[in-house]
């Protein structure tokens, strides 16, 4: 039973990370806002969009081609990114809501992830 809500949780969060990071290159504005700092357009728009689409696809080559240890490992490091996610926009003029009620609670869900990847 847990191996099935692992591997969804996983494939989930990796899917969801890939469509950030093609949102951040298709629509860098309206990403920007979301990720709770309002921004114009510019390269390092282009740098989050490509890092998280990179990291979506990268989580998804992990749990097919090498299996659910690689897979909580790179969950557990990339749970990274949302906490540091967090500071940015706290110390850049964002919201706590979105501060909190986004990033950290998407590192949680990531760093749960990781657990149950790990229990396999």
């Amino acid at each position: 039973m847990l191996s099935p809500i692992a591997y969804t949780l996983a494939i989930v969060l990796d899917l969801f990370v890939a469509f950030i990071g093609a949102r951040f290159l298709l629509q860098p504005e309206a990403a920007a806002t979301g990720y709770g700092v309002p921004a114009r357009p510019n390269a390092y728009l282009s740098v989050k969009g490509l890092r998280d689409l990179s990291y979506g696809i990268l989580g998804l080559a992990l749990i097919a081609f090498a299996g659910p240890l690689a897979a909580a490992w790179f969950m557990l490091v990339v749970a990274l990114n949302p906490l540091g996610d967090t500071l940015i926009v706290l110390r850049n003029g964002g919201t706590k809501a979105v501060a909190f009620g986004i990033h950290f609670a998407t590192a949680v869900v990531v760093l749960i992830s990781a657990a149950l990847l790990f229990a396999l």
